[in-house]
Parts: structure tokens; C-alpha cells; sequence
């Protein structure tokens, strides 16, 4: 999952939106969107009459974040597909807003805030609550009256859970205390009149604060029953009705997500399902024995019988956060956090009594269970309270969900449980209706809301829209050709323009005996056999062949190799094609650092399973990416089918851009970014850029660099390869921007613009300017309506080219889901694109064709892709960003990095900054990264 910011921190940004991470998972359009003060007020002439559907548009005073829709598209061929959203109507009448402090806590984790809430509403003041409120976890209380709080509209309650007093082990105050109160203020902050959402979705209202906050609450109310019952987290709970274990001590959960947004004339809320990762439930200890990969032998657990240090820490880094119940005080007490393990077992590990004299902690547990520890040697774990409490005590409650990131042996097991036809998604988004329940939620009847889940999913009405036409090389049987379906072959084509390779050397890191050298020649001659059939020119069919140990230096190793080349041939290679192992991803990234980074050589690593009795289509696709890897360039959109892009009269540059961050829980660890921009005109030839910053930062500090270098670059190939004269400056500018919440739409246009603007005019250029955010990790689906060929693909999914504009976009915003690829496995999920700043003034079918169309310059397929080219290889970049590391140097990618203050954050990320080598001045006019 990725990073998230905890929902609602301030009062304006509350839930719906998720900052952080990657645009937090699916940033409902309730997002915290800052903006400015409360635009455009209400329409004058009492109650609002706008027409729905393709005539809605926004309002002439409404003011938007971005740009306002210019009107809808009407190309391509119209189809009906059902979408994941449910009507749901507005609340009959006002909202109450409140304030939700306790004074002299810190912050509470949101489990026990909507305990404490929940005890105060059924058992402390049930009179005061009566029909009761909503609550958010963290600040945010709604209530459907006013609570009779006297003229000072706020009151003090003391709350107390627990009901066993008796506690003690070691390390912890036994003196008799109390059980804990909290006490908890309710202050009135606002009322929410529905009234502006109601003027909002009919686009005669600005997005600011009041929308925001009635959303947000709304989106309270819907999760409010769901959220008593089951784990949640932000948007999403989970039920075990569906589980399945996965090993490790981990077992997945089905989830459902919902969120209440905004759409044209209407209000609705999205269902979706997602997938949790659990804790196991049981005993601690099996379940530390089977993420250890040794279930069943208890012993191992005690550094006395040789549990490694290393392991120790990767089981501390597993279990840290856990909540644990301990077996042998009475069964009802409130659960601990664990909080680290103990470096020693239980009979090494000593502490002071009050009388001053001194015991083990086994011998303490020993006196305390009137029987001897089981495994006395094995380690503890310490509480938050400093207590230390041996393994074999301890117990795991179901329902705990995992918030690190999971293993990366266990990614493919996750996507199997999350993966699913379309036509079962539907089927259990559906089914998962009875499970949220809205119908039988108090709180949603409280409010006077009322869900539309009996009718069906939303039907909309989609287009799909024509592919362009790409344009292969001289000599091929068909030189242009229409992609069937978001695919095409290469059969019988050659490359648009062909590299050529005069040297190249083949370096194998599979031992011998797995590889021999008859498995290494039949790879050269199944290369060479494709080099030819796509017409990339070789005069060196016998490669030099050497055998390398991939526990050696690989950069000495590979830099021998090429010498010994040079020596041969008085030619140095220009291609190292290395044969990597299983799990070879440290030879990889050591290749990948030398190649690009410290000499500037073209490197195509393959996996040695796959080569070894390969078919002609793999070294096909191998292909694909050494050409472009050479300078060459596969195919082009035909000018003719996208005159958007290549009329020779507006020279236009495309961009990409991305940020990507570390996982949970690994701080200290920087943010990357990376620009990508097209350098031809046929903006099929890419260059790339990225840069190191502060961790988790999402706007781009280094931009106006960055861009001034892609647009420079730009120039000078127009100058120098394409011998153009006259002005070699774009005279458009599109950027595409990934990864970037609905919350932070406001600071992209604030930064991210003036970043783009001052390059430009460092350079003396003027182009006009479009930036589009694209966004992928959103919950919204489409799913066909017939199952004929015209209506869904072989996969089960819409078409490629479905794209959708009405009934579920934004009542005011100018935005738009395009499916741009062919379904392979599960459900497809459309790209959601929303234009931020449009000095072009495109339609929104010019918009929709340009961006389809660049999802088919994507030089690693021969098929179209999720998102635009030029975004899709930023994101490459981003995650490439640590091969620009020395991988004999200092600094640290491994798992086991540890948790950082922020003044020692900050000395690593000048660490980080230091340590990040630029790219061989070779690969810059290159695309080193496919």
C-alpha cells in the first residue's frame, strides 16, 4: 500500500482524499483540496434547475481547481457499460459539525478514539446522543441535531473502557493504579447545509471549504456502521468472510472500499473491493516460527541456540506494532503493542525489584504462573510501557491488518486473491452491498440518506474511440497498421528506424553446467535471427562469450570483458547482454549502474530460464527494447491519424513526469523523481532525467532543472538530427503528471507551473501550456454490458479506447476515464485524467484522441498501454533511481535500514544526494530505461 497521510488532521482536509504516498489509493474527489476561500456563491433566484447529462457544464461564475469542463467528447462509437457507483440521495437536513479534543492525550490511534466515542454514545451519555453521531477516528464528529450543549456549544465528558484493574508484569507500575479516563471535548465548529452540495453537483458552485467538509461528512456517515465492526483503515474494512493464508504469518482479507463523490447532477458513492493483509491470529510464537520459515521448531527462537542477530531484527521489524493479548492474567485484558523484542531469552534478561533485589524475567514468570517458562531461552517482547513479556505468553486477536509493505515473495500470491474476472468483481462488488448495508445502518437513516442499492450498479454511457494508425520501417509487408483491440504484431515488419550494432559481448552469470555453452548459442543465434527479422543491422555474429561468478565485482568483470573485446577487435562492445540467474536482482542492478552510469554502454539483461529454449517471440520483444536502447526508434503514430501531435506548424513537446517514495516504514529513505520529454517529432523517441529529494515530498523540487534540460535536449535534436531550420522551440508543451492526489492539485499548479514557466523563459521560449494529471489508483471500474465482440474483449474488460466523460466525472472540473489497454488478467482499471491548466484551449476530444494515441508509443510492447507513454517511462525512471548508486558504496536499499529522527533524516538525505551518480553523458540522448 502505498504511504498515506492520516485523514483529516486539519478540519478542512477531511477524509475523503488520503494525501500522501502515491496520491493516497484512490483520492476520492472529497479529497482535501485546499483551494482557496468559498468562490462563486449561491445562484441567485432561490432553487436550482440545470439540465444533467452532456448539457450540464459548469456554471459561468463557478470557479474550479483546475481547468472547467469546455464541453463533452463525441468521438468514437457509443457503448453502454456499468460502472461500480450506486446512487445516493443528499440528507434531508442540516449537519452539525463538532470539534473532538482530548486535551492532554497525544494522538490516539483511531481504533481506540472510535471506541472511546462509541462508549460515551451507548453507555456515558446516551440521552446527550440520542439519534447518535458519526465520527471520523480523529477530529471530526457529525451529528444529525444540534447536541444540547448550552449557549457555550461545547462540554467535557470523561470516558473509561477499561474494566480490569488488575495489571502487572515486569518493568511496569504495580501500585494499584486505577483504571485510565480519558476525558474528551465536543466543541461546535459549523453547520453543513446539504444545500451546497446539491448546487455543487449541478456545477453552480464552487469547490471550497463548505463542499469539502459536507462530503467529507457524508463519507463519515456512510462508513460509520461498517467501521464498528470490522478493521478498517482509511477507506476500506475488511471481513473474513473471504480469507486466504498466504504463509509468513500472514493471511489476506477481502475488503470492501467505499466513498461518497461528487458526478454530474447527482451524488454517488463508489463501491469497490480491495484486499487486506492480516496478522495471523493464534499464538505469537508459531507465527514469529513461520515468518522465520521454521514453523514448528521453538527453540530456534533463542539467540542462545543460534538465532542470528539479523533475523532477530527482521522478526522485530515484522512483529513491531502487533497487538498482543497476554494468556495468563484473566483473559479480558486490553490488548499491548509490542514495541521491539528483547536481544536476550527470558533467563538473560534481569531486572530490580523495589526491594532492591534483582531477578530474571524467567524466574519472575516463574513465580507469577507457579510453573517454570516452557522455553525460558526464548526471546521476549517489550511493551510500550517498557514491560517485558516472554514469547510463549502471548496470543495474536484476528483482525489486525498488516501496515507494512508485504514481501516481496509474497506480491504474487496477494494478486491472485486480489485479482478477478470482471464479470465476478461485479458479481462481489454487488453481493458486497449486504455486507455495507446501508439500508440497515442507523446512521445512514439518521441523516435522511438513502442508498439506491437495489436498482444495480450506475449504467453510463461510454465511447470507443478509434487507435491511430502506427507507421513501421522500409522493407516491412505492411508499413502502417491499425491496432486491433489495444494489440498488433510485429510480424513481417521491420523497425521505423533500425540501430545498428557493430560489436557486442555476452557475459553469463548461470553457472556452466545450467548453461552451457550450446544453451548460450542457440540465444545468439535466436538474437541474431530476430535482429534481422525487425532489421536491426549486425555485422558481428560470433559475440565473445565469457562465464562470470556473480559473487565477484561485477563492474571489474564486465569492464574485463570489454577490454578483452577491445583487444580482439580494436572495437569496444556496444551492447553487453548479460544472463542473469534466478533471484539475480543484485547482479542486475550492479550491470545496470555500470552500463548507464559509469561507461555508457547499452546492457540488455535476460533471465537464463527464459532464454533456454526460447521462442522467436521473446527474442522479439528482446528486440524491442535494444533498438531503442541503440538510438533506434520502433514505430511512429502516423502523422495523418494524430495531427494533434505532429502538425509541423505547432511542434509539440510531451512530457512525463513522476515522484515516487519509499515504503512504509523505511524513513529516512528519499523521495526520487523523474522527467521524461520526447525529443522527435513523432514523439516516439524519449529522453529522461531524475533527481533525488526529501522523502515523501510529492511536489518536484527540481523541476525548472529538469525541464530546462528535456526542453534544451529537445532543441537540439530538431537542430542536429532532424536538420530542421527556423524556430526549433516547441510551440506546445504538454505535461503529463503521475501520482498526485486530488488534494494536491492546488500546489502542483502553484509549483510545478511556475517551475515549467521560469525554464521556459530561462531559454527564451514561450510555449503554451496543458498540464493533465493522470491517475491510476482509483477505485472506479467499468465492466461491459453484452458480451459480444463489439462490446468486450477476450479478458472479459472494455474495449481498449472506452473513455467516459458523463454521468460519473466531475460536476465542474474537466476531466475523464480513458481504458487504453487491451484486458490480460482481472479487471482492467481506466486511467483518470483531469486538466489542471489548458493554455491550448483543447477540446476535450482532442485531449481524449492525444492522450490514447500516446499510449501506443510505448516502445517495450507491441501493445497499448494504461497510461501515456511519456508517464509510463517516468514511473520506470523513478523505480530505476537506484541503480544511479554504487552498489559497493555506503549507502543502504536493503530491508533492514532502520527508523530515523528527523536530524538524522536529514543527514541522510544529503547522504542520498551525495551518493546519487549522474547518468554517462552516452545515455542522456538515449532510452537507457526500456
Amino acid at each position: 500500500m502505498p504511504p498515506r497521510g492520516p485523514p483529516g488532521q486539519t478540519r478542512e482536509a477531511g477524509g475523503g482524499g488520503g494525501g500522501g504516498g502515491r496520491g493516497g489509493r484512490g483520492g476520492g474527489r472529497g479529497g482535501p483540496r485546499g483551494g482557496p476561500p468559498p468562490r462563486g456563491g449561491p445562484a441567485r433566484g432561490g432553487a436550482v434547475h440545470t439540465p444533467t447529462g452532456p448539457a450540464a457544464l459548469p456554471g459561468s461564475h463557478v470557479q474550479a481547481v483546475g481547468v472547467k469542463r469546455p464541453g463533452y467528447g463525441t468521438a468514437g462509437r457509443a457503448v453502454t457499460v456499468y460502472s461500480n457507483f450506486f446512487k445516493i440521495s443528499l440528507p434531508e437536513s442540516v449537519i452539525h459539525h463538532y470539534d473532538v479534543i482530548s486535551p492532554d492525550e497525544k494522538a490516539l490511534p483511531a481504533r481506540l478514539n472510535m471506541d472511546l466515542i462509541h462508549h460515551l454514545q451507548t453507555i456515558d451519555a446516551v440521552d446527550v446522543f440520542t439519534p447518535r453521531a458519526v465520527y471520523d477516528g480523529r477530529k471530526n464528529l457529525f451529528a444529525p441535531r444540534e447536541l444540547p450543549f448550552g449557549p457555550q456549544n461545547s462540554q467535557e465528558f470523561d470516558v473509561c473502557l477499561s474494566d480490569d484493574p488488575n495489571r502487572g508484569s515486569p518493568g511496569e507500575n504495580t501500585g494499584g493504579r486505577g483504571p485510565k479516563v480519558y476525558k474528551i471535548r465536543l466543541t461546535k465548529v459549523a453547520q453543513i447545509n446539504p444545500e451546497v452540495l446539491q448546487r455543487f453537483i449541478h456545477g453552480q458552485q464552487s469547490h471550497d471549504n463548505s463542499v469539502l467538509t459536507a462530503l467529507t461528512a457524508l463519507n463519515v456517515v456512510v462508513r460509520m456502521e461498517p467501521t464498528m465492526k470490522y478493521p478498517f483503515n482509511v477507506r476500506s474494512f475488511f471481513t473474513d468472510r473471504e480469507t486466504k493464508d498466504i504463509g509468513s504469518g500472514l493471511v489476506l482479507w477481502r475488503g470492501y472500499f467505499q466513498s461518497v463523490r461528487p458526478a454530474i447532477g447527482q451524488l454517488l458513492v463508489n463501491v469497490d473491493i480491495s484486499t487486506g493483509t492480516m496478522y495471523k491470529s493464534g499464538a505469537l510464537m508459531d507465527i514469529c516460527l513461520e515468518f522465520l520459515g521454521r514453523p514448528g521448531q521453538p527453540t530456534l527462537l533463542s539467540p542462545r541456540n543460534g538465532l542470528p542477530d539479523r533475523e532477530r531484527i527482521r522478526l522485530q521489524r515484522f512483529i513491531s506494532g502487533i497487538r498482543v493479548k497476554t494468556t495468563y492474567a484473566g483473559e479480558n485484558k486490553t490488548p499491548r503493542v509490542v514495541k521491539k523484542l528483547s536481544s536476550a531469552g527470558a533467563a538473560d534478561l534481569s531486572f530490580t525489584l523495589r526491594d532492591g533485589t534483582s531477578r530474571t524475567v524467567a524466574q519472575y514468570f516463574q513465580a507469577t504462573l507457579n510453573r517454570p517458562l516452557r522455553f525460558p531461552n526464548n526471546l521476549c517482547i517489550e511493551v510500550g510501557s517498557g514491560a517485558l513479556i516472554p514469547l510463549e505468553l502471548c496470543t495474536v486477536p484476528p483482525g489486525q491488518i498488516m501496515r507494512k509493505q508485504v514481501p516481496p515473495e509474497k506480491t504474487k500470491d496477494v494478486l491472485e486473491f486480489a485479482t478477478k474476472r470482471p464479470e465476478h468483481r461485479l458479481a462481489s462488488i454487488t453481493n458486497g452491498l449486504s455486507v455495507l448495508q446501508y439500508g440497515q445502518s442507523e446512521y445512514v437513516r439518521q441523516f435522511g440518506m438513502h442508498v439506491e442499492d437495489t436498482t444495480g450498479p450506475l449504467t453510463v454511457t461510454a465511447r470507443v474511440l478509434q487507435p491511430p494508425k502506427l507507421k513501421y520501417g522500409q522493407g516491412s509487408a505492411q508499413p502502417t497498421i491499425t491496432p486491433s483491440n489495444g494489440a498488433w504484431n510485429m510480424i513481417d515488419k521491420r523497425f521505423f528506424r533500425p540501430a545498428s550494432i557493430d560489436r557486442w559481448i555476452v557475459v553469463v552469470y548461470e553457472r556452466q553446467q545450467r548453461f552451457n555453452p550450446q544453451a548460450a548459442q542457440d540465444m545468439i543465434d535466436g538474437m541474431l535471427r530476430s535482429f534481422r527479422d525487425v532489421g536491426i543491422r549486425i555485422t558481428d555474429d560470433k559475440p565473445m562469450v565469457t562465464w562470470q561468478n556473480g559473487q565477484g565485482r561485477i563492474a571489474d568483470q564486465l569492464r574485463a570483458a570489454g577490454t578483452e573485446c577491445f583487444q580482439r577487435t580494436k572495437q569496444r562492445p556496444q551492447l553487453i547482454v548479460v544472463v542473469l540467474p534466478e533471484n539475480g536482482n543484485d547482479i542486475y542492478t550492479a550491470v545496470k549502474h555500470f552500463g548507464d552510469i559509469t561507461v555508457g554502454v547499452a546492457t540488455q539483461c535476460l533471465k537464463s530460464q527464459k532464454c533456454f529454449r526460447a521462442k522467436p517471440q521473446y527474442y522479439a520483444n528482446v528486440c524491442l527494447k535494444v533498438n531503442v536502447k541503440l538510438g533506434g526508434i520502433n514505430t511512429i503514430p502516423d502523422p495523418q491519424s494524430v495531427s494533434v501531435l505532429t502538425d509541423p506548424r505547432n511542434p509539440t513537446i510531451v512530457m512525463g513526469a513522476d515522484v515516487i517514495h519509499p515504503a512504509p516504514g523505511s524513513d529516512g529513505r528519499p523521495s526520487f523523481t523523474a522527467l521524461v520529454g520526447n525529443v522527435d517529432s513523432d514523439t516516439a523517441k524519449y529522453i529522461a532525467t531524475s533527481r533525488v529529494q526529501a522523502s515523501r515530498v510529492e511536489i518536484i523540487e527540481d523541476l525548472q532543472d529538469m525541464t530546462k534540460h528535456v526542453l534544451s535536449m529537445y532543441m537540439k535534436y530538431r537542430q542536429f538530427a532532424e536538420k530542421k531550420t527556423g524556430n526549433l522551440a516547441p510551440a506546445r508543451l504538454i505535461f503529463y503528471r503521475d501520482g498526485v492526489s486530488e488534494g494536491q492539485f492546488k500546489q502542483v499548479l502553484d509549483s510545478e507551473l511556475k517551475s515549467i514557466k521560469d525554464a521556459c523563459a530561462e531559454l527564451k521560449i514561450n510555449p503554451k501550456i496543458t498540464i493533465i494529471v493522470v491517475a491510476k489508483r482509483h477505485h472506479v471500474r467499468f465492466f461491459p454490458s453484452g458480451s459480444g465482440p463489439n462490446e468486450q474483449d477476450r479478458s472479459g474488460n472494455c474495449l481498449a479506447g472506452t473513455v467516459v466523460d458523463q454521468v460519473v466525472a466531475h460536476p465542474t472540473e474537466f476531466d475523464w476515464y480513458l481504458q487504453s489497454h487491451g484486458g490480460l488478467l482481472g479487471t482492467s482499471r481506466p486511467a483518470h485524467y483531469n486538466v489542471l491548466y489548458d493554455e491550448n484551449e483543447f477540446s476535450a476530444d482532442g485531449l481524449q484522441s492525444l492522450s490514447f494515441a500516446l499510449c501506443h508509443v510505448y516502445a517495450r510492447s507491441t501493445r497499448s498501454v494504461s497510461i501515456p507513454a511519456p508517464v509510463y517511462y517516468a514511473d520506470i525512471v523513478c523505480s530505476r533511481a537506484k541503480n544511479h548508486y554504487d552498489p559497493q558504496g555506503n549507502v543502504d536499499f536493503s530491508d533492514s535500514a532502520t527508523q530515523l529522527d528527523s536530524a538524522q533524516a536529514e543527514g541522510a538525505l544529503e547522504a542520498y544526494k551525495r551518493g546519487f551518480k549522474p547518468l554517462h553523458a552516452n545515455m542522456a540522448s538515449l532510452m537507457y530505461f526500456s
